[in-house]
Order: C-alpha cells, then sequence, then structure tokens
C-alpha cells in the first residue's frame, strides 16, 4: 500500500517551448512557471521515448526519457540528462502522453527518478500506464510551489479527480499487485444491455463483456467509472513481449510460483514491426540490430514457452542480411483479415489496435503492465468512455478516400483541442456506409490520433461481405448488433461528405490538416520521399488507389520523378498476394517503385523509406507524423493516392490534379 503523504525533490523540469530554458533548467536552474510558460503542448510517446530507445525493455530506459522531446525544433535533452538533473516532477501543456500505447515511456521517466507528471491534461493510455507502473499524475498546477517548498503532498490529492479504481490501482502499488490481489475469481457480469434504456453499439458489447470485481460497479460501468472486461482476443507484439515477459517473471517471483496464463488460445502474437531493421538507417547508424535480434529472441521465446500462437518474419534475421525479409503482416491488418468478428472485444498492446473496430467490434490498445494482468487474470481494465457520434452523410466526391476525410476530422477545431480525447468514435451515415471494410478501417485505426478510445462502425452486409472474402466463411449479423434509436451520445459530429476534398496534413502533427487546393504554392516544395504502407494504408483497397495512379502514369511512360523514392509496403502477405494475383506489380515496378514485403517498416522508423537528414521532405499515407517519427525530415500525411500521384509529380499533388496536368489540389 502506498503512504498517505509524499515528498518529492523540488527539482521540477517545466517542458517550455523555450529549448534554452529547458537546458537552463537541467543546468541546475529553477524557473518560475510564469518564465517557463508556454508549455509544450501535445507532447508525444514518440518524444517521451524515441522508437530507437525500445530496444531496452527494463531500467536501461532510464537513460532516455524526453531524447525526443522537441522545442523550436531543437532536441534539449540528451540521454542521461533527466537523471543527471534530479527531476523529480516534470511539467507539461496539454494532451500529455499522446501517441503510441509504449509503456516504455513511462518506465523510462520512472526509471530515471520522475516521480510525478503534472500536465493540463493527459492522454488515456499514457495515463493508465502511468497509475500500472507507480507513476504519479496531476492536473492540479497548484502542487508545484508546494512541493518546492518541500511540502508533503496528501495521496487523495494526488488521486482527486481519479475514478475509484484508478485509485485503487495506485493505491495498491500497480496493476499487478492490484490483480493478484483482486482478480482471481473475476466472472462475468450480467447483462443488462437488453433492458429499457436505449443503447450504443459500444454499451452493448461492453456489457457482454465486463466482470464483476471488489471495486468496479455491479452493473456495467457508466462514463467515467472503472472497471474491467473480459476479451475475446489479446495481441502483443515484439517490441512489448520482453517488456511484459519480464513483468511477469518478476512478478513470480515474487509470488515464489510460476503463472499459468488465462485462456493462451485467446492470445495471438505477432513479430511486425522490426523485421527491416537490417534496413533501417536509425537502428544501423546507432549500432542498435543486435538489441533488435534480442528482442525477437525474448519474443519468440515467450510465444514458445506458452505455446501461443505467432505470425513471425519471413525469413529468420539471425541468418544474417536476408534481403528483404519482411513479416506475415501487421497485426492490425492480420487481426481484422483473420480474427476480428462483430461484437467481440479485442485488445492490443498498440494504439492502433482499433483498426478491426471496422467489423463492428470493440477493440483498443493497452499497455504492457495492462497486458501482463490480462495474460495472467484474464481481467483488461477500462476507464468507461463516452461515445461521439461522427455522422458522415452525402457522398464523397471521386478522387477523395477515407484518408482524406479522417485528416479533415483531425483538423477540426474542436478535435484540435481535445473534444474527442478518451471517446469512443463511432463512424455513422451514409457516406460512411458506402465504404468498403478496408476504408472504414482507415477511420477506425486513425482514433488513435483523433485521441479517442476507439472507434467503430456497425456491422453490415459489407461485414459479412468482408468476413467471406478474407475467410472463406459465412457470419450472420445478430439483431443487437447496433446502437438504438435514442441512444445518448455526448455529442454528434455532422459532416456533408460532398464538400470534402483531398486533404494534406504538414509536418509535425496529425491534427495540421490543410485541403491540398488550400495549401499556398510556396508549400508545395519538392519532396524527396513518397511511402505507401502501414497498417493504415497498407490494405487491399489503398493498393487499388496506388495501382490506379501508377497504371495511368505507367500506360503515359511516366516514373517516380527524378530524385524521388517511392516505397510501397504491403500491409500483409495477404495483400502482396492480392496484389500480385491482380497484375498489379508490372505497374508498380515500371514506374520505378521499391516493393517492400510486409512490416511496420518507415511509419515506426524501422526500415526502407525513414528520412536520414532533417532537410528531407516525405509526403506518407501512415498515420502519425509527429517529430521523428519517421527520422529526422518532414513528414507530410496523404491519402494512397496523393502519395502515388506525389510520387509521379515530385511535389504535393492529388491524382485530380496530376490527370489535369495543373498545380491545382
Amino acid at each position: 500500500m502506498m503512504a498517505e503523504t509524499i515528498r518529492f525533490a523540488p527539482r521540477v523540469l517545466f517542458l517550455s517551448a523555450d529549448p534554452e530554458r529547458v537546458r537552463a533548467q537541467l543546468d541546475g536552474a529553477a524557473l518560475a512557471e510564469a518564465v517557463a510558460r508556454p508549455l509544450r503542448d501535445e507532447v508525444s510517446t514518440d518524444e517521451i521515448i524515441p522508437l530507437p530507445a525500445m530496444v531496452h525493455f527494463d531500467a536501461a530506459l532510464g537513460r532516455y526519457p524526453l531524447t525526443g522531446f522537441t522545442a523550436a525544433g531543437e532536441r534539449p535533452i540528451g540521454p542521461d540528462a533527466i537523471r543527471a538533473a534530479g527531476i523529480e516532477v516534470i511539467v507539461a501543456g496539454a494532451r500529455y502522453g499522446k501517441g503510441s500505447s509504449r509503456e516504455h515511456a513511462v518506465v523510462a521517466e520512472r526509471s530515471a527518478g520522475v516521480r510525478l507528471v503534472i500536465a493540463e491534461s493527459f492522454e488515456r493510455i499514457y495515463r493508465q500506464n502511468a497509475d500500472n507502473v507507480g507513476l504519479y499524475t496531476s492536473t492540479d498546477f497548484g502542487l508545484i510551489e508546494r512541493i518546492r517548498r518541500g511540502e508533503a503532498i496528501g495521496l487523495d490529492e494526488l488521486l482527486a479527480g481519479r475514478d475509484a479504481l484508478s485509485a485503487a490501482i495506485v493505491r495498491a502499488g500497480g496493476l499487478l499487485a492490484y490483480g493478484q490481489a483482486k482478480l482471481a475469481e473475476a466472472q462475468r457480469m450480467p447483462d443488462t444491455s437488453a433492458d429499457d434504456r436505449p443503447r450504443t453499439l459500444f454499451e452493448k458489447i461492453i456489457a457482454r463483456h465486463a466482470l464483476a470485481t471488489p471495486d468496479t460497479p455491479t452493473a456495467p460501468a457508466a462514463p467515467g467509472q472503472g472497471g474491467f472486461v473480459r476479451a475475446d482476443l489479446r495481441f502483443i507484439h515484439e517490441y512489448y513481449t520482453g517488456m511484459c515477459a519480464h513483468l511477469l517473471d518478476e512478478l513470480a517471483d515474487r509470488l515464489g510460483a510460476p503463472l499459468p496464463l488465462h485462456d493462451p488460445a485467446s492470445i495471438v502474437c505477432f513479430e511486425d514491426h522490426l523485421s527491416y531493421v537490417h534496413r533501417s538507417p536509425v537502428h544501423v547508424a546507432q549500432g542498435l540490430v543486435g538489441d533488435v535480434l534480442g528482442l525477437s529472441r525474448a519474443h519468440r521465446a515467450f510465444a514458445t514457452r506458452h505455446g501461443l500462437k505467432d505470425h513471425g518474419y519471413l525469413q529468420a534475421l539471425e541468418a544474417g542480411d536476408p534481403g528483404n525479409t519482411g513479416s506475415q503482416g501487421i497485426s492490425h491488418a492480420m487481426v481484422a483479415e483473420q480474427y476480428a468478428l462483430p461484437g467481440q472485444l479485442l485488445v492490443g498492446t498498440d494504439s492502433h489496435t482499433p483498426h478491426s473496430g471496422a467489423l463492428g467490434c470493440v477493440a483498443f490498445g493497452v499497455g504492457t503492465t495492462d497486458m501482463a494482468n490480462a495474460f495472467v487474470t484474464g481481467a483488461v481494465r477500462l476507464v468507461m468512455p463516452e461515445v461521439l457520434r461522427i455522422e458522415v452523410g452525402g457522398v464523397l466526391p471521386e478522387g477523395v478516400t477515407a484518408k482524406d476525410l479522417v485528416l479533415h476530422l483531425l483538423a477540426d477545431p474542436a478535435i484540435r483541442s481535445g473534444a474527442g480525447v478518451g471517446k469512443v468514435f463511432e463512424f455513422g451515415g451514409s457516406a460512411v456506409r458506402a465504404l468498403s471494410t478496408d476504408e472504414r478501417a482507415t477511420l477506425t485505426n486513425m482514433t488513435a490520433e483523433l485521441g479517442g478510445f476507439t472507434g467503430l462502425v456497425e456491422p453490415d452486409a459489407e461485414t459479412v461481405r468482408f468476413v467471406r472474402e478474407r475467410r472463406g466463411v459465412d457470419i450472420a449479423i445478430a439483431p443487437w448488433m447496433r446502437s438504438d434509436p435514442g441512444a445518448a451520445y455526448a455529442a454528434v459530429v455532422r459532416i456533408d461528405a460532398a464538400v470534402l476534398s483531398p486533404f494534406v496534413a504538414r509536418p509535425g502533427d496529425p491534427g495540421r490538416g490543410v485541403a491540398l487546393a488550400d495549401l499556398p504554392p510556396e508549400e508545395r516544395v519538392p519532396i524527396d520521399i513518397a511511402y505507401g504502407g502501414s497498417c493504415t494504408a497498407g490494405k487491399r483497397e489503398d493498393f487499388d488507389h496506388y495501382h490506379a495512379v501508377l497504371a495511368w502514369a505507367a500506360e503515359r511512360g511516366l516514373r517516380v520523378a527524378p530524385g524521388v523514392r517511392l516505397y510501397l509496403q504491403f500491409g500483409t502477405a495477404a495483400v502482396r498476394d492480392y496484389c500480385t494475383a491482380k497484375g498489379y506489380l508490372v505497374a508498380f515496378e515500371a514506374v520505378g517503385a521499391e516493393l517492400l514485403e510486409p512490416a511496420c517498416g518507415a511509419c515506426a522508423n524501422c526500415g526502407p523509406g525513414a528520412s536520414t537528414e532533417a532537410a528531407q521532405v516525405t509526403v506518407s499515407a501512415i498515420n502519425r507524423n509527429f517529430p521523428g517519427r519517421s527520422g529526422p525530415g518532414q513528414v507530410w500525411l496523404a491519402s494512397p493516392p496523393t502519395v502515388a500521384a506525389s510520387a509521379i509529380a515530385g511535389r504535393l499533388v492529388s491524382f485530380t490534379a496530376l490527370r489535369a496536368g495543373t498545380r491545382q489540389g
């Protein structure tokens, strides 16, 4: 149990937007809050713990917290800086910890000696991860001067405004300790989803998976309340498996007995991020390839020890440099293709787990401790979110894709200010119903960038078609698998599809969107790299779009513009085989595209397509472009057809404009 009062060392680091003020604090200056402002908003987990440092999964992470933090284009925090400066309290602006679900971020901070993070607001997964490992978080800026005066802070103050379950987990010393004490006998809660109250599809699915536990409501949780659910599928990938195994081994040592996994048949493992590490500029340059092989060995050892299903590499990296290696597929794409079904509940150790919500299931990302606890107890923690309805009416114009729609939504001022943080995005309306499942998955996948808990689309005849096409099985959509008329929503956002056009997001954040037609001429700079791939944009229909553009170009004798490299990376082996069968590879090769086997690759700064210099400009179909996410260069986000068209033109341009021979978007 935690002490009722806590004293913190007075060393406070304000994450100022001015890099000199950050350096001054690390050198010993104690800045007043007013002097340190403005604070950086939206500090991402990519900045808290950059991907190359994630080859570590234990206390060694303490060397690297915030080494990716950027202020005015600079990185003022180097390795060991936080620990050497004795920083115990970090202070930041809004939406701290946005982006990936990587628990390495909070473990790195805690291992460096940080005990408390104060921010104007937190992203859901980051704060839950912090609770799970014993890192305190607060939105009370009044604590700062009290800490500097040496006052003891009451635990109740640090937990103010938190739901009862989160508070109980913090008081227990973290989730694994709590799970062993309270979750061993958790059972399914009686399903009350058929009562008279109109419910959303999300609420109905949660009600069918809710568990009864000592510290949770006796009925499914209301918004803001904590609870536990039983998942139909739990999955993990190689960046997290070693840490998960490490946590479970530590717990087993404390308990003095091995810990069997709960229902191992419902656990699936993936090696999808690092199979091109031998061609990853940053990993090769920093000598990290050997460490990555260690991650893979830890992953495979865990899967083998517990007899788990493992979707691995197409060719073993230990054999040396095997050329185009690749994986069987990216976890999210494979879960949608092979596993997810309407009405299910799925969890994975990745923020883009909502991808499978396109099939009418609830799928959300969790941190490593959450997954370790779920592996041994079968219980998955969540704080019940509100549901936001995104109603897209009308018909999308020709040339406008789901990626353009989600970039438009990300640029909405209300979304930019956090209106979607922690909420469920229920996508509906005539334009959404007209989308294929692949396109719907682009919307639900990028719920992560919208700040949401998850995203989903009501299942329908298209869902039945998708499952039959991809798996050769027939499913039925049960009558309950829809939201009821009159169901309560936090808000309804209405979008007229007819007014949409091709969109791009300026470098630095997915929310910096602008209609391509409105982009000033001075921003239509030459590009160096065009990348089509990732879980978001490596699906069959994405490759239909790439092919439509590149076949048009090949028929006219056009090739990728001089000085531009175009990479097309399949999301799964099944997508590769689809493209081969359709004859797409002829056009891809004719224009000079480099084809890559399935992997997360450049999206995670783990393979070809990542930039190597700050001056390089990339147009990419990936889901996020936070600083350093895909190399040191500037990354513009765009739809698959815009990426392909820009590769041919050598600058940002839509397919419509390319065909018209004009610079207009």
